[in-house]
């Protein structure tokens, strides 16, 4: 069979990356462009700023992802373009660029689902083998999912209110971190202890995570304290609220691990980037002798990498999209 090549473009956020991928397993070159550094002045992603440097940026992380790759642009297979979920703006600068390398090279053009670009950044570097559980953890998601096939996708479980990265962020606002916030918790965390005693979230044998509580009971306890004008101890609750959270993703995990029947587990998203997460699951998945897929640090957080993984099996099935393809705020993996 002969090898296809896809080009990939993410631009979901505040990552500007083009990357060129072989059989949806391996990665020819790619490029991450990122803006963290401009947006830390805010605190956060502001979303005009960002897709003004989508549009400043995006043709010359093409010219230097084709110069890292021995692959021209003509040979090709594919067009591929994160269009859901993400910042409107942001999304709208891939998709407009991804057609315009469609029309001029008549390359096919395939629409990628951000999430599930995640999941598939496991197949860069293990082979997904079905059926199998995914966690997905990130700033906008925290999911259980189960997988029979390539593109079959059963919820088992979301959060009913704030995503798991979402959280971090905000215990990192609270705590007076700088953005982006997991990455710093965590190395806070590292020299605190879990002092504080902090309620668990969603304390029940569902699928289902619920954060908000967690949060809330953390920024009051931060406000009282003030107000009492007594000393947080911040290393102790960063380490706290860690533990806390991350031992409700493991405990779900779990749960499903007994009622399932999977052959892996994979994490998915960028908080699958935490060192503490990735030990804890390893736990649970030795506890159960079921093989584990993490993606490569570089792998976990935005990349274009990830969606010419996701992008392979629907250019198998021939699933194309038209220059009618719009960017989507949301959009559920389920309908893909």
């Amino acid at each position: 069979m002969k090898d296809v090549y896809i080009l990939a473009i993410e631009s979901s956020c505040d990552e500007t990356s083009i990357a060129i991928v072989k059989n949806g397993n391996t990665v020819e070159s790619f490029t991450v462009l990122t803006q963290m550094d401009t947006h830390a002045n805010f605190g956060g992603v502001v979303p005009e700023i960002a897709s003004r440097m989508h549009t400043e940026n995006i043709t010359m992380v093409l010219e230097e992802t084709l110069q890292k790759s021995s692959i021209r642009i003509e040979e090709i297979d594919a067009i591929a373009v994160t269009y859901a979920p993400g910042l409107l703006g942001s999304l709208l600068v891939g998709i407009e660029f991804a057609k315009v390398l469609s029309l001029v090279y008549k390359k096919p053009l395939i629409a990628v689902n951000h999430t599930i670009g995640h999941i598939y950044a496991n197949a860069l570097e293990n082979k997904l083998t079905f059926p199998l559980l995914a966690l997905v953890v990130s700033g906008g998601h925290t999911d259980l999912i189960l997988m029979e096939e390539d593109y079959n996708f059963k919820i088992l479980g979301s959060t009913m209110d704030d995503a798991i990265g979402e959280c971090f962020d905000k215990v990192a606002r609270i705590l007076g971190l700088k953005y982006p916030g997991g990455p710093n918790v965590e190395k806070l965390a590292k020299i605190g202890e879990p002092t504080y005693a902090l309620p668990k979230p969603v304390n029940d044998s569902s699928y289902n995570f619920s954060f908000s509580g967690l949060k809330s009971h953390i920024i009051n306890l931060v406000h009282n304290e003030s107000q009492r004008g007594n000393e947080i101890r911040k290393a102790d609750l960063a380490c706290s609220f860690q533990v806390t959270a991350v031992n409700e993703l493991t405990r779900k995990v779990e749960i499903a691990l007994k009622n399932e029947n999977v052959s892996q587990l994979i994490v998915a998203g960028g908080v699958a980037a935490s060192g503490y997460l990735r030990e804890e699951i390893k736990k649970v998945a030795d506890k159960y002798q079921v093989p584990l897929s993490i993606p490569s640090m570089k792998y976990c957080t935005d990349n274009a990498a990830m969606i010419g993984a996701a992008a392979y099996p629907l250019f198998l099935q021939g699933k194309y999209a038209d220059f009618s393809l719009n960017a989507k705020s949301n959009a559920s993996i389920v309908s893909e």
